[in-house]
């Protein structure tokens, strides 16, 4: 007689840090559906989150028109919050009503917003402490988002300041990470949610999780190995 044993510790799937695309969207399906979180919620944590971890008193925050673009947007904001000092470039405006209404938000908090992104890279150098790439985003590439944006991506590969990208440096496959010659080589990145499988080739000096909202029932289901998160803090290093 066989005895009702629990499950075999030995098939019990193997813990992770990267998420593939298709497991990013089913997490990102699950919290939406699911758990009934709302889209400008999502946003909303990831843009704090990120602000958290970017800790310049002058900050650029160069954004596309995708979602990457709106965390961005609440990102400055919250920096704005805090007391620092963003300036945005936002040089492909969507039309969507939540970017329309992030956008909105900032300009009512007097965060300013250049309307063009010099090219003399030490001006920018000299202007700032560091520069968030929200540009683009899982699955954008960057032809997708027209000419300000693929000729702001060349800038910013210059820059000698401090590149913290949110969530994929712009220009990464989501997959494979960086073959491309439009991709940034961050010095630091933050993962919104959990870190995608493109993070596995990060190489630059910090790696942070901004994830602490995502359930513990979510990240038992999606095999998530990652770091706990301390006191109330909102962001951890990887």
């Amino acid at each position: 007689m066989s005895s009702a044993a629990g499950p075999d510790p030995s098939e019990a799937p193997e813990e992770r840090h990267f998420l593939s695309t298709a497991e990013a969207a089913a997490l990102e399906r699950e919290l939406l559906e699911d758990y009934r979180f709302g889209r400008q919620q999502l946003v909303e944590l990831c843009g704090h989150a990120s602000a958290v971890a970017v800790t310049k008193r002058t900050v650029l925050v160069v954004c596309g028109p995708e979602q990457n673009g709106a965390v961005g947007l609440v990102c400055a904001r919250h920096l704005r919050v805090f007391e620092y000092e963003p300036t945005i470039f936002y040089p492909t405006r969507s039309l969507d009503l939540l970017h329309r209404d992030l956008t909105t938000q900032c300009e009512k908090m007097d965060i300013p917003f250049l309307s063009y992104l010099p090219t003399e890279v030490q001006l920018i150098n000299e202007a700032y402490g560091l520069v968030v790439d929200a540009v683009l985003g899982p699955g954008v590439e960057p032809g997708e988002v027209g000419g300000p944006c693929t000729r702001a991506l060349a800038t910013l590969k210059l820059l000698s300041i401090p590149l913290v990208s949110l969530d994929i440096p712009s220009g990464w496959d989501a997959e494979t990470g960086s073959d491309s010659e439009d991709g940034l080589r961050p010095d630091v990145l933050v993962s919104l949610a959990a870190p995608k499988r493109c993070a596995g080739r990060f190489s630059g000096r910090h790696h942070f999780v901004a994830g602490r909202f995502v359930p513990d029932d979510v990240r038992r289901k999606f095999a998530l190995r990652l770091p706990g998160y301390t006191g109330t803090d909102c962001v951890a290093a990887l």
